[in-house]
């Protein structure tokens, strides 16, 4: 079984990216959904929710979990990964090794507040790609309009145009350095020329928890996932069942420590 947690929605683009791979693992997915969002919150405070959120999941015996919240592998990067019995998949480190043979030159990436101060996108990608000029642009705003069922409103459609208009001159690629944004997607492809390549970073950190699975000996599943939050129980199972069209998973409120 694998365990998968964000501070909200966000990660369903990893679980979705996961099925679309063909990973049969039964999955329990926890939103941290009461500290949301992570990108405004201290360094200190984030690297205690991950601490948190990886032994809630310790809890149901997972196998290994596979990290869908790139701001908690951003500040784990500074104060070190949590001690833990199973094995950790880092979206950043794996996002970086997914460049190592990119034909793009001009990169950028964007992310939450917390993720672009901590740098940890861009020495990522230039430690795979050397050549590469990597730009990162903060989004606090996308996050919470995501969190509040907003996705495909006019107010999303503006404030992803405002950040578009932030990428520099000759940007060939932009990679969603949030999970919450995929779910954004639509807006980035109206507002972006179409020559610049939308990366979401779920695809490769997929085919890396598929090698994860194989190394390990993982037993496949019964694709089945269960849901976890701390926050609202009702506006996420809507949430849940509208990003995966998961009709039969269980989905439950959480009290946490």
């Amino acid at each position: 079984m694998l365990g998968l947690y964000d501070s909200g929605l966000g990660g369903l683009t990893v679980l979705r990216a996961l099925r679309a791979a063909g990973i049969t693992q039964d999955v329990v997915y926890f939103a941290d959904q009461a500290h949301s969002p992570y990108g405004d919150k201290t360094e200190a405070a984030i690297h205690g929710y991950l601490r948190d959120n990886l032994a809630i999941l310790g809890e149901q015996r997972v196998g290994a979990v596979v990290a869908a919240c790139n701001t908690s592998c951003a500040v784990a990067e500074r104060y070190g990964w949590p001690e833990t019995p199973f094995a950790v998949l880092d979206i950043i480190a794996t996002a970086g090794r997914s460049f190592a043979r990119t034909p793009h030159r001009r990169i950028a990436v964007v992310a939450t507040a917390a993720t672009v101060r901590s740098g940890a996108y861009a020495r990522a990608i230039r430690a795979a790609a050397p050549h590469a000029d990597v730009h990162e642009i903060a989004a606090p705003e996308l996050v919470p309009l995501v969190e509040r069922g907003e996705a495909g409103t006019d107010t999303a459609r503006r404030a992803v145009r405002e950040v578009a208009a932030q990428l520099p001159g000759g940007t060939d690629a932009l990679v969603y350095g949030c999970t919450h944004y995929p779910l954004l997607d639509r807006w980035f492809a109206a507002a972006l020329d179409p020559r610049i390549e939308r990366i979401d970073p779920a695809v490769a950190q997929a085919a890396a928890a598929a090698e994860l699975i194989a190394r390990l000996g993982l037993a496949p599943g019964s694709s089945a996932t269960s849901y976890y939050t701390n926050g609202d129980p009702h506006a996420f199972e809507t949430a849940v069942r509208r990003w995966t069209g998961d009709t039969a998973g269980r989905v439950e409120a959480l009290v946490t420590r």
